[in-house]
This record gives C-alpha cells, structure tokens and sequence, in this order.
C-alpha cells in the first residue's frame, strides 16, 4: 500500500498559492464557479436525472473549461479553434440548463444565478474571440 507524506502547515501555505494562481483568466475563474454551482444543483437531483441530465450538464461544462485553458495557452493561430469549440459547448450548457428550468429540477433562483453566470461566460468568449480573429 503506498503511503503518501503528511505535509507540514509550511509545506501547504507554499502549494496554496500555486493553485490559486491557476485563476490567472477571469472567464475561466468564472467558469469554474459555474461548475461548483452546478455540481450543487446536481447533488439535490434524483438518480434518474442525476446520471442523465446532470452528468451531462458537468461534462458540457468541464469540456468548455478545457478548450478554455487550451485556448490560453495555445499560439494565436489555433486560439480561434478552441474558443468555437468552448462556445458550442456553452450553448449546449445553456440549453441544458433550460431544460432544468422548465422540468423543474432545482431551485428556479439558483438556475437563473447560473445562466446569469453563462451569459456573462458568453460575452467574454466572444469578445476574445473577436479579438482573436481581428488580429
């Protein structure tokens, strides 16, 4: 069995910062929090919604976050390429999260808290990706 060392309280005060530092985008800080809302919504779900729609809704947005992070890192010819990609998958997060609303899954104010969250998402992808192919 493997056994993993116990970090000392100076040792974690020196990896914390390192993971807050991923924040480094704002449109992926927000899309993170996105996720942390919808994996609450998602823990109130019976198991016939949980394994359909939820784990659907988490995976649209876990695939937008990482055409993000690829898009920011990416050299400037190939940015265009993923940020289409995370906007399809955050329309198709969009509509998921209607669907939510209208079969009335959770909380109609935590659903409206995140589309709000997703329309903002939104205009910042797409002014990246304006200023992306403007260039």
């Amino acid at each position: 069995m493997a056994r993993f060392p116990l970090r000392n309280a100076n040792q974690l005060r020196q990896i914390f910062p390192k993971l807050k530092f991923m924040e480094s985008l704002p449109i992926i800080n927000q899309i993170y929090e996105t996720y942390k809302g919808i994996v609450e919504v998602n823990h109130g779900l019976t198991k016939r919604w949980l394994y359909s729609l939820g784990l659907s809704l988490e995976n649209s947005i876990l695939d937008c976050m990482e055409n993000l992070i690829m898009a920011k890192n990416a050299p400037r010819p190939l940015k265009a390429g993923y940020l289409i990609r995370a906007s399809g998958k955050l329309e198709t997060s969009t509509l998921k999260l209607r669907l939510f609303l209208e079969l009335k899954l959770a909380n109609e104010t935590k659903i409206f808290q995140l589309q709000a969250k997703l329309e903002e998402i939104g205009r910042m992808l797409g002014g990246w990706l304006k200023s992306v192919q403007s260039q």
